[in-house]
């Protein structure tokens, strides 16, 4: 018995790390689109079908045709604001009767502010071109307070990641591009959360979990530009994830001592893989208008898989969605151009799926940004965004050491609500 309730005690832990990757984001789940300030202001609706550096990252054909070099580099400052409330989470403790569970009934702004910086660099000679771009898409830090009432699904969180994309376009004939890239991303995670123990009256116990590691996948896209017209799609594969690193529980007392321990733990799960196709028209000499719909392959991530010495697979039912957007740019002058846009985003999780770890829902996405040539070759970008997101329950019921005399359901009746964010961004451009 007590070798299967440490079992389960590691497997709650590495869904957990998972589950630690969402939050409000800005696209969708776990999920940061800020990698270029141009795109930001204009919603990210035009950016398969855009050329240059700054749209590397959405379509490697982007830098097609480029003679000669170019260079990017941005950062965004996003500001998550929130509230994830309890409406009456119930603990039920082995022989007791079903009881609150405690805690402070009010979580505010659980994810903390963050810097997300980027670059890309580019050079080509007509027919071929080479670029690489370095982002960070999926990074944030989640923080709950110890006496939080979610304490048992999150308490901190730390996410970073880092895609290096080396990537090569061709230009098989003129106003056509194809191009390919790798996506060669770093994950680097460490997670917390409390743990009941069997009488009300003992402090929790905690389990920490943190690990890393290196993965492949790959990206490929195409445009073509006919007059005022251009069109590009892109597919990002899925990237399968394996992390390694090491568990800590400590704290728990009574029968559930013996569960005390470090060890070693893996868990593999996959990202989702994205679709995207675009289309920018150039309506007047000034006027550019942007549309770009993604699908991402969110079913991906049907499920975690744990090795030794779980040897488990735990179902997410995340679901498959897509983004919207419009977006204009304007030619003010031959130095300043301004440009806004929309996005709508579907969220992968779904009611009675989401948990205090995971607070995401549906969201719009209205931005704006300017572009200001200082001269031929350097260009400034500037861009805000305010991001809101639909109300939605916490409702995914959870049990510490499941499937042992210890189970110990919780279940979770709460809800997101008043969440929002701000971005602002800030770029430079160089051509040399």
């Amino acid at each position: 018995m007590k070798r299967t309730s440490g079992r389960i005690l590691l497997a709650g832990t590495a869904s957990a790390l998972v589950f630690g990757f969402a939050g409000a984001a800005h696209a969708q789940a776990f999920y940061l689109q800020e990698q270029s300030v141009r795109a930001q202001g204009r919603a990210f609706s035009g950016e398969a079908a855009d050329t240059g550096v700054d749209s590397l990252w959405w379509n490697p054909a982007a830098i097609g045709g480029l003679e000669g070099g170019q260079a990017s580099v941005h950062a965004s400052v996003i500001l998550p604001r929130g509230k994830v409330v309890d409406d009456g989470t119930v603990i039920v403790r082995p022989g007791q009767a079903p009881a609150p569970v405690g805690g402070n009934g009010l979580a505010k702004n659980p994810i903390n502010n963050g810097v997300l910086p980027s670059g890309s660099i580019a050079y080509g000679t007509g027919k071929f071109a080479f670029g690489l771009t370095v982002t960070s898409p999926y990074s944030f830090t989640t923080d709950y307070d110890s006496d939080s009432w979610a304490r048992y699904s999150a308490d901190k969180t730390k996410l970073r990641t880092i895609d290096i994309q080396p990537s090569v376009a061709f230009q098989p004939f003129e106003g056509f591009y194809i191009g390919a890239a790798a996506n060669i991303e770093y994950v680097d995670a460490a997670l917390g959360n409390y743990l009941p123990n069997l009488s009300p009256l003992l402090a929790d116990g905690h389990q920490n979990l943190k690990g890393d590691g290196w993965d492949v996948g790959w990206s490929v896209g195409a445009q073509y530009h006919n007059g005022p017209a251009s069109i590009g799609v892109a597919y990002k594969s899925a990237v399968k994830h394996k992390l390694k690193g090491t568990l800590t529980v400590d704290g728990l007392l009574g029968p559930l001592a013996a569960q005390n321990r470090t060890l070693d733990a893996t868990a593999e799960f996959s990202t989702p893989w994205q679709a995207i196709m675009s289309g920018r028209v150039k309506a007047t000499n000034q006027l550019t208008l942007n549309a770009q719909v993604v699908a991402y392959g969110w079913s991906k991530f049907d499920s975690i898989d744990l090795g030794a010495p779980i040897n488990q697979s735990l179902p997410e039912n995340y679901k498959d969605g897509f983004s919207y957007a419009f977006g204009v740019d304007y030619d003010v002058n031959p130095k300043w151009t301004v440009r806004s846009g929309i996005q709508y985003g579907e969220t992968p999780t779904s009611n009675g799926n989401r948990d205090a770890r995971v607070p995401d829902s549906d969201r719009w996405n209205f931005s704006a940004g300017t572009t200001y040539n200082m001269s031929e070759k350097i260009a400034i970008d500037a861009a805000a965004s305010y991001i809101t997101f639909k109300d939605a329950p916490v409702d995914r019921i959870t049990a510490a050491y499941a499937g042992t005399a210890a189970q110990t359901p919780i279940l979770t009746d709460g809800r997101l609500t008043d969440a929002s964010a701000l971005v602002f961004s800030l770029g430079a451009r160089v051509a040399f």
